[in-house]
């Protein structure tokens, strides 16, 4: 493999630890040795009620986001879901509800891009945050793993819904693929422009979880979880790391 995907691998993490505010963050890719598929996702937040957050592994293997002080809930419509959750040998992960959307709609043999013209963007005026969504299939032959993004064109939501896929036919060992909701900072955010950014993977799930944790703005960083599919026997394993504990 060509050294400038790793040179800018590394690169791009290092504008993601200079970033204050990337939100929620999706990345796919293959671990260093190539025998396993990886998922990391993040939460951040800003206000009290996007803080109020832990990420729960629940025995089936799904993941979902949990109130970390019940009391403390203003508005649960668009902080609590499953962000990741998996059908047989495909794997499932998004920022929102749209995770069961995915999900539902491959319980019928209908694909990631199929569902997600159902959906949009959060309705979270002016903001209007991007929904992103990722999908490893273990049975697809013609590409790795998919990304897909759904946002305004500058939170102007009078223009529609832009819809953009992306697909990626070769796992390269130790390479990630990234995309967030935010470019950084702002009154309105920013969504997230460009394709995914190439971003480093690293051995083992415990060392991306710290890598990547400690990459996060610690003022704003909520959650974050690792999933590790080994892609000779499907088995996955998930660890979470929460700024409650």
């Amino acid at each position: 493999m060509a050294t400038d995907i790793r040179e800018m691998a590394k690169l791009n993490c290092e504008k993601l630890s200079r970033n204050p505010y990337p939100g929620r963050g999706i990345i796919l890719g293959t671990s260093p040795d190539s025998n396993s598929f990886v998922q990391i996702y993040w939460i951040m937040g800003r206000s009290e009620n996007s803080r109020n957050r832990v990420f729960q592994l629940e025995d089936n293997g799904f993941v979902r986001t949990k109130a970390f002080e019940e009391s403390k809930v203003v508005d649960p419509s668009l902080i609590i879901y499953y962000p990741a959750k998996h059908l047989d040998r495909c794997h499932i992960i998004s920022n929102g509800d749209q995770t069961d959307t995915v999900f539902a709609a491959m319980q019928k043999g209908k694909e990631m891009e199929y569902a997600l013209q159902l959906r949009e963007f959060e309705p979270d005026a002016p903001n209007f945050t991007p929904r992103i969504t990722g999908i490893m299939d273990m049975m697809e032959s013609h590409s790795a793993y998919r990304l897909s993004i759904l946002k305004t064109f500058g939170n102007d939501a009078t223009c529609g819904c832009y819809r953009q896929n992306y697909s990626f036919e070769k796992a390269l060992p130790g390479i990630g693929h990234c995309i967030t909701t935010y470019q950084g900072d702002g009154d309105p955010l920013p969504s997230f422009s460009g394709d995914p950014l190439p971003v480093e993977i690293l051995g083992t799930p415990s060392e991306n979880m710290d890598y990547y944790w400690s990459l996060l703005n610690p003022e704003n960083r909520v959650s974050l979880m690792v999933k590790w599919i080994n892609r000779l026997t499907f088995e996955a394993k998930t660890i979470v790391i929460n700024k409650h504990q």
